[in-house]
């Protein structure tokens, strides 16, 4: 199939692939995607990453099985990894290793060039042409924060705080306790106020929230409202009230068995999500949110619309 675009987001927590048709104004469709959680490089209790060789064995499987895909469509991949990667003690034999097994070379980011992709993004999936956006995007690794108006970034900020990292680090069995989770919290609290950026004086038209936490709130949310599944939640919006009920709830239930007696819960997501909840309930407390729409894009997205333009080397309209 002519002008397609393979990118893939090798994320903390799962691997996806995106494969687009660009049409001729520059815009795309997305013709397939798949996704693999995959869980990269942290271990229990400790910040430092590493990547096995398990889990280089893994993700070598996993982007041989996409470079399968993306060749049936004809489309080269453009991989790009993130916080797990960037952080590794071993990126550069993982990155070498990667190469010299798939033929794919992949580009460990930084947590500034992550959060402007992750915007891009935000812009094809929401109309916010002519508005002042505050991003959130809570990762497996890592956590981004995005003021942005009218397509430019005011600021792009990169907190190592994300649902597997802080999993590992506070509850290492993925079981609660009162002490785990005070103290996950009050972490969380000390990594956002190191970012002076991060702080309830700025003004923005609204907060978007992007990636796999966020997401599975919002469709557990509307499932509760709604009694049932929407197939996109791209615009959903949410309370800040709806969120703490949901936290709380999910704090309550010690295990990931327990915590599948949530309605809506995700069985692939529910060892993580208290991290990833107590990281979006500060968000909201750093910001004083009220509410949060949902962006179903992010950082694939944005991989493909910079791609575009490069490979065009005159910007697109994104919306």
């Amino acid at each position: 199939m002519k002008n397609c675009i393979a990118a893939v987001d090798m994320g903390t927590n799962s691997f996806h692939l995106l494969i687009v048709r660009v049409k001729k104004d520059g815009s795309f469709k997305i013709i397939d995607r798949e996704r693999e959680v995959i869980r990269l490089g942290f271990r229990k209790g400790k910040d430092l990453t590493e990547i096995s060789e398990g889990e280089m064995e893994k993700a070598i499987d996993v982007l041989r099985d996409f470079n399968k895909i993306a060749k049936f469509y004809g489309a080269n991949i453009r991989a790009v990894a993130t916080s797990a990667v960037r952080e590794a003690k071993n990126k550069d034999e993982f990155i070498t290793s990667v190469y010299k097994s798939t033929g794919i070379y992949v580009e460990a980011i930084e947590g500034k060039k992550e959060a402007e992709l992750i915007y891009l993004g935000v812009q094809n999936a929401l109309d916010v042409t002519d508005k002042r956006i505050l991003c959130v995007d809570i990762g497996g690794g890592s956590t981004e924060f995005i003021l942005g108006e009218k397509g430019k970034t005011v600021f792009a900020e990169s907190v190592k705080i994300g649902a597997v990292r802080l999993s590992k680090k506070f509850f290492p069995d993925y079981h609660l306790s009162p002490e785990s989770v005070k103290t996950c919290d009050e972490y969380i609290k000390s990594m956002i106020s190191r970012k002076t950026n991060l702080n309830s004086e700025h003004k923005f038209d609204f907060a978007v929230g992007t990636s796999g936490t966020i997401l599975s709130a919002a469709a557990i949310i509307n499932f509760r409202r709604n009694r049932g599944f929407k197939k996109s939640l791209n615009g959903f919006s949410f309370t800040s009230d709806e969120m703490n009920e949901l936290t709380e709830d999910i704090l309550e239930c010690e295990s990931p068995v327990d915590r599948l007696s949530i309605e809506g819960m995700e069985v692939k997501r529910a060892d993580i999500i208290p991290a990833g909840m107590l990281i979006l309930r500060n968000a909201f407390e750093t910001f004083n949110l009220k509410e949060m729409t949902v962006s179903e894009n992010a950082l694939r997205e944005g991989i493909i619309i910079e791609t575009i333009e490069q490979l065009e080397e005159t910007p697109i309209s994104v919306h």
